[in-house]
């Protein structure tokens, strides 16, 4: 069984990017499954913080996720045309302390979607969570790439993907990341 962690770069209640993350959860291959876990809760990171209290159990529950997972998916929104701060916060908690990194990140592979209202999806997201992980060590996958543009038209009220193509996207993207992972 091919277990994935799945983390949405949103904390909003009607984000598109977690609405594209419980799809991709229901639409995994057989013989995986997508586990989502939250960057909720997670403080702002404080070095000082860190040394006086330790990794908060919200930081360590994820970070317990993804170094049990045999991958990881991140639905990132696009903020000001880079990485939205809450999200940047998270993989900057779990990255803490140095020595943990190798054991959460490394050669892990991961995948980088999202989904924004705009026109271009979160291509400039995306882009900019490539050297990110790249410090961190992680396999990149790059067989695949989905960017959900104009979310407002294929996301209906109830958070659910309305549209036939972009759940098509979806499921093919779900499918190349896992036959990646099991031929890495």
């Amino acid at each position: 069984m091919i277990t994935l962690i799945g983390l949405s770069g949103s904390l909003r209640r009607g984000s598109y990017n977690s609405a594209v993350l419980r799809a991709a959860a229901s639409m995994t291959p057989s013989g995986s499954e997508l586990r989502i876990e939250s960057i909720k809760g997670m403080p702002l990171y404080d070095a000082d913080d860190e040394a006086a209290h330790g990794i908060p159990d919200a930081v360590s529950r994820v970070k317990d996720a993804i170094a049990g997972a045999d991958g990881l998916l991140l639905v990132t929104p696009e903020y000001n045309n880079s990485i939205p701060g809450v999200a940047k916060n998270a993989i900057d908690w779990l990255s803490r302390p140095p020595g943990d990194i190798a054991r959460v990140f490394g050669g892990r592979p991961v995948a980088i979607v999202g989904a924004s209202p705009g026109g271009f999806g979160t291509i400039l997201s995306q882009n900019a969570w490539l050297p990110v992980f790249r410090t961190l060590g992680a396999d990149l996958w790059s067989g695949g790439r989905l960017l959900v543009s104009r979310a407002g038209s294929v996301i209906d009220a109830k958070g659910e993907i309305a549209d036939a193509a972009t759940r098509d996207s979806i499921r093919k993207f779900m499918e190349g990341f896992v036959t990646y992972i099991r031929g890495a």
